[in-house]
């Protein structure tokens, strides 16, 4: 069990059903204060299902406490106001706007709740990402895959979240911008945020993360400290196997 003196986050038996399909089966997961916890797993494994679930953009059975506080089919804005924050697969950013806007959008919720610190907040997200800063006024639209990954993620952060959740962040990157990705992934452990991570990526995954998570047809297969799971043979055999130097390549 992935045992942690205080957990941020703490789902228990998530469910999720697509009509009579069931997508998640009593799915238990927790992230600990400041720490980076993956969810690895096969496409179509449940595992953007249960992001979308913790944080309220689907309906659910079972608990997420987030913070200490149980929810029931969780309320996404209640869940962002909470601190929770998602970067999803697609990325969704505002592809007419530049960087700096798109950063402050993510910066409007605590505006909105009268925190006046988004310059400040910028300019941290301006030191992780000295590529954002450099073409501020750009427009999003303009920038590259990798790019629009790191504003993603920067726009996130604008939010001060206590737990960012990365649903994932090397899709479609080539290796190099993959590597730089999970550069950033280990540095943000620095700031204090915890981190929940969807990769197919197992390797790299397994790498950055303090602990692991193994989803297979909508629940979890195996579980234990990272390390752990990337020495075993039955995850080696599955995730890490096949094209296992270039995955290697990718994770170093």
């Amino acid at each position: 069990m992935n045992t942690i003196a205080q957990p941020v986050l703490e789902v228990r038996d998530l469910c999720v059903a697509y009509g009579k399909v069931e997508a998640l089966t009593n799915a238990n997961i927790r992230v600990g204060e400041g720490q980076i916890v993956t969810v690895i797993g096969p496409n179509g494994a449940g595992k953007t299902t249960m992001l979308s679930a913790i944080v309220g953009l689907l309906e659910s059975k079972g608990q997420v406490a987030f913070n200490g506080r149980v929810e029931v089919s969780p309320d996404v804005e209640r869940m962002v106001a909470g601190g929770m924050s998602l970067v999803p697969e697609k990325r969704e950013l505002f592809g007419e706007m530049s960087i700096e806007d798109n950063l402050l959008l993510g910066a409007f919720h605590r505006y909105r709740t009268g925190k006046r610190d988004h310059a400040e907040t910028m300019n941290e997200v301006f030191e992780l990402f000295p590529r954002l800063k450099e073409r501020r006024a750009q427009q999003a639209g303009t920038l590259s895959g990798g790019e629009r990954q790191m504003l993603a993620v920067g726009r996130a952060l604008m939010g001060k979240p206590r737990l960012l959740m990365l649903d994932e962040p090397s899709l479609g990157l080539a290796p190099l911008i993959t590597r730089e990705i999970f550069r950033i992934i280990a540095e943000l452990r620095k700031t204090g945020v915890s981190i929940l991570l969807v990769e197919q990526n197992a390797r790299a995954a397994l790498a950055v993360a303090d602990y692991a998570y193994v989803l297979e047809t909508g629940g979890v297969a195996m579980e234990g400290p990272a390390h752990d799971l990337r020495d075993d043979p039955r995850v080696i055999e599955t995730y890490l196997g096949l094209g296992g130097k270039h995955q290697d390549m990718l994770a170093t």
